[in-house]
């Protein structure tokens, strides 16, 4: 069976300021959404979606982060919640699906520990840093309503709201992390 890509929602929209609702975990849908969503997120050369980002307010998040080897394995996480975050603080440049051609300086913990629940019910935890670490935090402040443009420094902001219409006028499509 062949599973379509759902189509990004690009900021503004309220869908990405929303808290999401947790999954009902018996709910047979979400398998569905989750491999189209992982199909998407390949589609457009991401390593995390959160179901907000296809307009779906529920606590869904497909991750990979290990594409390097031309596999696809993403991880689903239903209902997940980051349970610690620890390490120093590093700033690195993020982008997002739903803000294309755009990247931000984010500080984040170097090291995020979620926990979280798979398609089949069952309870798991996964722990990362660098780019897993990053995209942990990133998807699940997603899930909270939260977009990488309230959790950047207000200066960093107001560059990426003007660099982000600037991009959106140059035609910047989700996947894209830069216009040229």
């Amino acid at each position: 069976m062949a599973f379509d890509t759902l189509k990004v929602v690009v900021a503004p929209d309220s869908v990405l300021e929303t808290p999401c609702e947790e999954c009902d975990l018996s709910d047979k849908s979400l398998k569905k959404l989750a491999k189209q969503m992982a199909k998407t997120m390949y589609r457009n050369n991401g390593c995390g979606l959160a179901a907000p980002q296809v307009g779906v307010s529920k606590r869904l998040v497909v991750i990979d982060c290990d594409q390097d080897d031309g596999e696809q394995n993403p991880i689903v996480m239903v209902n997940p919640v980051i349970v610690e975050t620890r390490g120093r603080l590093v700033t690195e440049e993020e982008g997002c699906l739903s803000f294309p051609g755009i990247s931000v300086p984010i500080t984040r913990h170097e090291y995020a520990v979620a926990r979280y629940f798979d398609l089949d019910g069952e309870e798991w935890q996964i722990e990362g840093d660098g780019l897993l670490g990053r995209c942990l935090q990133h998807e699940i402040n997603h899930l909270d309503g939260k977009t990488m443009l309230d959790v950047c420094e207000l200066s960093d902001r107001i560059k990426a709201i003007h660099d982000f219409e600037e991009a959106k006028k140059a035609g910047a499509k989700p996947g894209d992390t830069s216009v040229d």
